[in-house]
């Protein structure tokens, strides 16, 4: 089982034009998801629990007659939780511990100053009411990210949290269950797919709206969060996962291919890419990809992924290996070389940042602390990874004294009379007429 990856060399005049090509995502979305993911939002809008059972049924192939079966009891996840090993219940307990610690450092509070002139000025930071979490549940199931969507959100100090759980022909995965329990989510369901989040987004009798929705999903889920924008708020519209390592060569050929493996086994559309001086370095990586390529479970998808979507970059030297990095803006990135931290101030756009070759993302992914929730698709350019600040709103405070209001109702009505406004404009000359 040999992969063919595709490689490029940053000195040939095609290079860009040949990167946009590999990196290009938005193609995979074809029409006919688009109308199949707007037909669904529209009809879960005017038929609310009806149409999100039709749905559930024809996709997750669940037999329920009512839309209160799809919601979990609060007791069947803590049993969840007592029920997996002993090992498993330590490992998600260390991982929540880490990821909260971590995002208590991102909070933000209301602050205000006063002016000369007595007048207070401030902002004040309020957590969303209610937040939609969505846990993806199709190639695999992931409890890690039950722990990176929700505990963000509780150190915010979200009022309710809503967790919309696909489990396919009625089955649950237990860790899942274990985590929901464990990051404290105060309702959950098992919807998935458009439907999950067009339930999220305008509300049924039985699922409550919320203000923003929150977490990767597939292609459908990522559709859907884009349409329903504006309706409702969304983290961002997730693409297929990926990464890119820049390595100097010296790192073990096998820990980068197993690296590159960890983004490619998520699905066909993920991308793993490898950037190095080094070209008889990529010679050996890609050596190693097919010496371990044989032995892993999800092969035939990393196999997929690599063949399609994978990618290997010559670079003259580190600092071109930054700027192509940067023209790529990855959602995970690793710095495989000897001093990480002089090549650090060269990235600009990146997701999630790994420095040294002990430093795998799969520790991103599970426990190092920082949410996985991150930008995709050259999104890093102007996003960032999940936090705290994603469940908080800030409101502006002013407050003018009698003096203020009379000074700044000069500027004011000049402005407002050059915009044609004249209301506003008098609006605040009345105070300036009172002092």
């Amino acid at each position: 089982m040999n992969v063919d990856i595709k490689k490029l060399d940053a000195a040939d005049p095609e290079f860009p034009a040949a990167l946009k090509k590999v990196l290009a995502w938005d193609a995979l979305v074809s029409p006919e998801v688009m109308t199949a993911v707007a037909r669904i939002l529209a009809e879960v809008r005017q038929d609310g629990d009806k149409a999100v059972l039709k749905w559930t049924r024809e996709f997750d192939k669940l037999s329920v007659s009512s839309a209160a079966q799809l919601e979990i009891a609060q007791a069947t996840l803590q049993e969840s939780l007592e029920q997996i090993e002993p090992q498993q219940k330590q490992a998600l307990q260390q991982a929540a511990d880490r990821i909260r610690r971590y995002h208590e450092k991102q909070k933000q509070g209301s602050w205000e100053y006063q002016d000369e002139d007595g007048s207070v000025y401030g902002q004040k930071v309020t957590a969303l009411d209610r937040v939609g979490i969505y846990i993806p549940g199709g190639k695999a199931s992931y409890p890690s990210t039950v722990l990176m969507d929700a505990i963000p959100a509780k150190v915010a100090g979200v009022s309710e949290i809503i967790a919309m759980v696909p489990t396919p022909n009625g089955e649950a995965n237990k860790l899942v269950l274990a985590a929901l329990a464990l990051a404290e989510v105060d309702r959950v369901f098992t919807v998935g797919g458009a439907q999950a989040i067009a339930a999220l987004a305008f509300g049924t009798d039985t699922i409550p709206r919320v203000d923003k929705i929150v977490g990767p999903g597939n292609i459908y889920v990522a559709v859907a969060k884009q349409q329903v924008f504006g309706q409702v708020g969304i983290d961002m519209v997730a693409g297929p996962s990926e990464i890119l390592v820049i390595c100097d060569g010296q790192t073990d050929p096998d820990w980068i291919a197993m690296d590159l493996f960890s983004q490619a086994e998520h699905d066909e559309d993920a991308q793993a890419i490898l950037v190095s001086p080094d070209e008889n370095f990529l010679d050996q990586v890609e050596n190693s990809i097919n010496k371990l390529l044989s032995d892993m479970e999800r092969r035939e998808i990393i196999q997929h992924s690599l063949q399609n979507r994978g990618l290997f970059i010559k670079v003259k030297d580190l600092q071109q290996a930054a700027e192509v990095s940067n023209d790529i803006a990855p959602e995970h990135l690793e710095l495989s070389v000897a001093e990480p931290e002089k090549l650090l101030p060269m990235i600009r756009h990146a997701g999630a940042i790994f420095l040294g070759k002990y430093t795998s993302e799969a520790l991103g992914d599970y426990c190092a602390g920082p949410s996985h929730v991150l930008p995709t698709s050259g999104t890093a350019r102007f996003s960032s990874a999940l936090g705290v600040y994603d469940f908080q709103k800030r409101s502006s405070i002013i407050q003018c004294s009698a003096n203020a209001a009379a000074t700044l109702a000069e500027t004011a009505s000049t402005l407002a009379r050059s915009e044609g406004l004249t209301a506003h404009a008098r609006s605040a000359e009345y105070r300036k007429a009172d002092k």
